[in-house]
């Protein structure tokens, strides 16, 4: 059996897992917000997806991969350089570009959490291209290129907890501090009113959707399938989602006396979340403890956002922010020293390794999230300046986005007739 081939063929694979969880995001996000919003949600996934693919082939990877200069960014491969050369004992260019670009295209999915139910479609389109350019590559570049000088320090971050989801996460806590909270969201003493999403079942089939395509996310970036790891990367993926699942029911439960559906379904996306930097060098009983305490978190940093009055609708900063937080510095402590050396870095402080490790990884998060959020910030000031604003007016948000910004609804059937003239 030809073993590249077979390796090729896998990442392939797992790339298509990976686009699969764009469709769990749809499920998500139209499921945790309003029917006036579905069909808008929907449709602008898919076409942001499309700028990422194309921005991330034109610049982004060579960003990210290309010749680093002092360690910052790339300057080489723009238009991804060679894309058809062959397999030269491991991945063929075209099979690396295109598993990484879904991760491209993840970021900026998350990042869009932030904007939900109020912004411009226009502000879509403009900021999709800058952080696809300017915020997503600097940061993979840093954390993966081998000339990235986080990379040099020995950061543990195997599929992206940082590189993916706190970049996303930090980009949309920027957009709801410009955007501010949807319309009726606070009273002015700051007290909570909930706006409930229109379908949890499709909330639901969206995180499995999620769960799924994340074996391609996590088990995919083996990039190999010849000794078998990567269903030992997959078997820590799996717990880690259980257990932030089961966790965050149970401490709602405890907190509420209701086991909220949305709640377990967060804590779920917590668990993969806090697992996907750690998954490759920790135990599974590690990654057991990894998820009920990503579970844990996500339901008090929800309840901190809303005190704050930061309305964030599909909980993208609890979720991918403070969960891949977490999941970062958690290899500090767990990393075992057969698989740190398996992977790169060093052994965990619960191990022996020391505070060296722990201290990278928490260098790593402040400095990774600190440049998304300032960087995200100043571009979306720059597309507020471009486009007239981020938001919608008053009217229009009433109205729903499916109807304002594109003159249909998503459910025509539920929504009021035009009157015949």
């Amino acid at each position: 059996m030809d073993l590249v081939l077979v390796d090729n063929l896998w990442v392939v694979i797992a790339g298509v897992l990976v686009l699969l969880m764009q469709g769990g995001f749809i499920l998500l996000e139209a499921g945790s917000t309003r029917m006036k919003n579905a069909g808008h949600i929907a449709g602008k996934t898919v076409f942001t997806v499309g700028i990422a693919t194309l921005v991330y082939w034109a610049a982004g990877w060579a960003i990210a991969y290309g010749d680093s200069v002092f360690g910052l960014f790339g300057t080489t491969q723009f238009f991804y350089g060679d894309a058809s050369a062959p397999a030269d004992g491991g991945l063929a260019p075209s099979v690396d570009f295109y598993f990484q670009v879904m991760f491209a295209a993840i970021a900026l999915t998350i990042a869009f959490g932030g904007f939900a139910e109020r912004a411009k479609l226009s502000a879509y389109v403009i900021f999709a291209v800058l952080f696809s350019l300017f915020v997503y590559p600097i940061v993979s570049h840093w954390v993966w290129n081998d000339g990235g000088w986080i990379a040099e320090m020995g950061k543990q971050d195997f599929a992206g907890s940082t590189v993916v989801h706190l970049t996303g996460a930090m980009a949309a806590l920027a957009a709801t501090i410009i955007l501010k909270p949807r319309l009726g969201k606070y009273n002015k003493d700051g007290s909570l009113n909930e706006i409930a999403g229109h379908n949890q079942v499709y909330t639901a089939l969206g995180v499995l959707i999620l769960w799924v395509g994340w074996f391609g996310f996590n088990a995919g970036s083996t990039v190999s399938l010849a000794d078998g790891f990567f269903g030992f990367v997959a078997l820590n993926t799996q717990l880690a989602a259980a257990a932030g699942a089961v966790a965050a029911l149970f401490m709602i439960w405890a907190l509420n006396g209701k086991s909220d559906i949305p709640t377990m379904l967060n804590g779920a996306l917590a668990g993969l979340v806090a697992i996907t930097a750690s998954c490759a060098f920790v135990a599974p009983w590690a990654a057991v403890i990894i998820g009920i305490i990503g579970g844990i978190i996500v339901v008090f940093s929800m309840k901190m956002l809303d005190r704050n009055r930061i309305d964030d609708p599909i909980f993208a900063i609890s979720v991918h922010g403070i969960a891949g937080i977490w999941g970062t510095i958690s290899t500090g402590f767990f990393a075992t020293p057969e698989l740190a050396e398996m992977n790169g870095g060093r052994a965990g402080l619960f191990y022996g390794g020391g505070f060296e490790q722990l201290g990278v990884q928490v260098l790593s998060v402040v400095v990774c999230g600190l440049f998304a959020f300032v960087a995200s910030f100043i571009l979306l000031k720059i597309t507020a300046a471009i486009v007239g604003g981020l938001r919608v007016s008053e009217e229009e948000e009433i109205a729903g986005l499916d109807l304002s910004e594109h003159g249909s609804y998503g459910y025509p059937e539920n929504m009021p007739a035009k009157e015949a003239k």
